[in-house]
């Protein structure tokens, strides 16, 4: 799939081979693998909460970003980080780092005069 991946997909849509990390070991077959079932199976998971403000906010998530996350996530946790706001140009994730899961999503706009709390470390990703 060329293109953006659209948060809605997660539940209904499907993912080519394309979007996969071609360095990666993934036990399943990705054709026909929907794309939330393609999530599960990386290195990073999304909480229900974080699908939901992804949904809310219109955010898209290129497979290129997906791998830039995994390495931020990878980065945190080589420094021994447990909670991790992670900036991706206009996008900012809260992350726990020891479950590889993004907790909450927001958008450049919702990041203006707001404070992240509860966080030990920030990665900036470009």
């Amino acid at each position: 799939m060329n293109g953006p991946i659209r948060v809605g997909q997660l539940y209904t849509g499907r993912i080519g081979p394309s979007a996969l990390t071609p360095n990666r070991n993934h036990s399943t077959a990705t054709t026909g693998t929907n794309f939330k079932d393609m999530l599960e199976d990386r290195l990073v998971h999304f909480s229900n909460h974080a699908v939901k403000r992804l949904e809310q906010r219109g955010i898209e998530l290129q497979p290129e970003q997906l791998n830039k996350i995994e390495s931020a996530i990878d980065s945190a946790a080589a420094k021994g980080a447990k909670d991790s706001l992670i900036l991706l140009k206009d996008m900012a994730l809260i992350v726990n780092v020891n479950n590889r899961t993004v907790v909450t999503a927001m958008d450049g706009s919702s990041m203006k005069d707001n404070v992240f709390t509860q966080i030990d470390s920030a990665v900036i990703i470009s």
